[in-house]
C-alpha cells in the first residue's frame, strides 16, 4: 500500500512539476522593468525567452517575438534549450510512469517490468527537474549581471542609461516547477524499490557437490565414472562378513536315499 501511494504521489507531485514548466515557459514575465527609481510611468515593459511586450497606462498590450536567433545571446538561447529538453523529458516521463502505475493493470505485465519503468521516469523527471531549475538560474544570473551593470553606469552620471530589468513572476514558477519535478522523481525512484519482487532481489545459486562415486542415469542404461568400486565387495564400518564354514557347498543326502 505504502508503495502505489508513494507511487500516485510521485506521480501527481511530477505532473504539477511538468505543467508548471510548460507555463514558465510560455509566460512573457521573464524580466520586468525595474520601478524602483520611476514608479509612475507611462510604459511598462516586460520580456520572455519569445518575445517582448509593452504595456502603456491605457491597457494597451502590445507584443514582438524576437524575429532572430543567431542575433540573441548563447547563455539566452541555453535558456530556452535547457528549459524545452525539460519539458520533453517531463512529458515523456508522464507517459512511461502511466503505463508503469501498480494500479492499473496492461495483460501480463511483470512487476519487474513495472519496477523499470517506474524507475525510467523517475530519471526522466528528475533530470526535467534539473534541467528546468538550471535554465531559471542560468537567466537570473543574467538579469542581476546586467541589472548591476545599469546601477553601475547611473551613479557614474552616464547618458543614455538603458532600462533595468528585475526577476519576473515567470522566474519563480520555473523554480517552484523544477523543484516539483525533483521531488517527484525521486519519490518514484523510492517506489521503485519497494516494487522489486522479494525472490529477484537475492538470486540463489545451489551447487552440487561432485565426488568419484556418482553415476548418472539416463533410462535403463547406467553410466558411471569409471572409479566407484563394486558396491557388493564394498567393506565399511559396521560391516561384518559372516564366516563361511568348510561345510559349505557339501549335499547331504537326504532320508530318501537310505531306502
Amino acid at each position: 500500500m505504502s508503495t502505489t501511494l508513494c507511487q500516485v504521489m510521485g506521480f501527481l507531485v511530477s505532473s504539477l512539476g511538468v505543467v508548471g514548466c510548460i507555463m514558465s515557459t510560455a509566460m512573457d514575465m521573464w524580466s520586468t522593468q525595474d520601478l524602483y527609481d520611476n514608479p509612475v510611468t507611462a510604459v511598462f515593459q516586460y520580456q520572455g525567452l519569445w518575445r517582448s511586450c509593452v504595456r502603456q497606462s491605457s491597457g494597451f498590450t502590445e507584443c514582438r517575438p524576437y524575429f532572430t536567433i543567431l542575433g540573441l545571446p548563447a547563455m539566452f538561447q541555453a535558456v530556452r534549450a535547457l528549459m524545452i529538453v525539460g519539458i520533453v523529458l517531463g512529458i515523456l516521463g508522464l507517459f512511461v510512469c502511466i503505463f508503469a502505475m501498480k494500479c492499473i493493470r496492461i495483460g501480463t505485465m511483470e512487476d519487474s517490468a513495472k519496477a523499470n519503468m517506474t524507475l525510467t521516469s523517475g530519471i526522466m523527471f528528475i533530470i526535467a527537474g534539473l534541467c528546468a531549475i538550471t535554465g531559471v538560474s542560468v537567466f537570473a544570473n543574467m538579469l542581476v549581471t546586467n541589472f548591476w551593470m545599469s546601477t553601475t553606469n547611473m551613479y557614474q552620471g552616464m547618458q543614455n542609461v538603458q532600462n533595468r530589468y528585475t526577476f519576473g513572476s515567470a522566474l519563480f514558477v520555473g523554480w517552484v516547477a523544477g523543484g516539483l519535478a525533483l521531488v517527484g522523481g525521486i519519490m518514484m525512484c523510492l517506489a521503485c524499490k519497494g516494487m522489486i519482487p522479494e525472490e529477484s532481489r537475492y538470486k540463489a545459486v545451489s551447487y552440487n557437490a561432485s565426488g568419484r562415486n556418482i553415476s548418472y542415469r539416463t533410462g535403463p542404461y547406467k553410466a558411471g565414472s569409471g572409479y566407484e568400486p563394486d558396491t557388493k565387495t564394498r567393506k565399511g564400518p559396521g560391516y561384518e562378513e559372516a564366516p563361511r564354514s568348510e561345510d559349505a557347498g557339501r549335499s547331504y543326502p537326504s532320508k530318501y536315499d537310505y531306502v
